[in-house]
């Protein structure tokens, strides 16, 4: 099976090529039990969610404690900035997956539970309400996945790829224009029709890019990637869900603004 594109970066056209045990399409030289499955790979993205929520629910815990951002903002910036950092390692270093994933999933939950936190103290019962959305999405789309009513066709492909870039355009222009104190199409971050339109556009597209990752997840198990790419897999679907997460909080804060 060819492999397909995706545009999650962790996930790209050329992820499966070039590892070890791979040789060329169809199934590489290595043993069956050493290849990458579809089940190893739900069970390691189970163990990088626990290692989330586990670090998720450390600075919640800190936050709530005192309700003062002083404390857990180390936590916050050695997460944002470490999880950056470990995510591009991975991407060029899939072999080293199996350890930077889970270092991945623990700083980012360093991040997703201050934020959270933040969220929930002006929003009451958001973050639950977002977490519950999330894995909603995720399991509506993994059944639809399975059961083929959802088909990755290259139009389909083509056009989230080309969505996710144009969204990922969007946020670079707006931070950097940030910083000169440029307003660039502030509408989008307000609670007005214009802001949640656009957050209900950039939730749908940050759903659809699970979809892409499932069908390239089946791709490289049809290719016969070595185990490792497992860890590798369940990074890339990490990745998409902390977005997604992220992007659901926002669309939730601003329909309770505008109430």
């Amino acid at each position: 099976m060819p492999l397909m594109k995706t545009s999650n970066p962790a996930l790209g056209e050329n992820t499966f090529r070039g590892v070890s045990g791979g040789g060329g399409y169809g199934y590489g030289a290595i043993d069956a039990s050493a290849r990458m499955t579809i089940s190893g790979t739900v069970n390691k993205t189970g163990i990088l969610l626990i290692c989330a929520f586990a670090t998720a629910a450390w600075t919640w815990y800190r936050f709530m404690e005192t309700r003062d951002i002083s404390p857990i903002a180390p936590l916050l910036a050695i997460g944002a900035i470490g999880g950056f950092i470990v995510a591009i390692v991975t991407t060029f270093k899939k072999e080293w997956a199996p350890v930077t994933a889970p270092i991945y999933a623990l700083l980012e939950g360093l991040v997703l539970g201050g934020i959270s936190a933040l969220f929930d103290l002006r929003y009451p019962g958001i973050a639950i309400q977002a977490v519950a959305l999330t894995f909603g999405t995720l399991t509506a789309l993994l059944l639809a996945y399975s059961s083929r009513l959802i088909k990755v066709t290259q139009k389909f492909q083509l056009g989230v790829v080309a969505a996710t870039g144009g969204i990922a355009l969007f946020y670079f222009l707006q931070m950097i224009l940030g910083f000169f104190h440029v307003p660039f199409l502030s509408s989008v971050n307000g609670s007005g029709t214009i802001g949640i339109v656009f957050s209900v556009i950039v939730v749908g597209v940050a759903a659809l890019n699970l979809v892409l990752d499932f069908n390239f997840i089946e791709s490289g198990v049809n290719y016969g990637a070595p185990k490792y790419m497992e860890w590798y897999g369940a990074f890339g679907i990490m990745v998409t869900l902390v977005w997604l997460y992220l992007e659901i909080l926002r669309l939730l804060a601003k329909t309770r603004n505008r109430n």
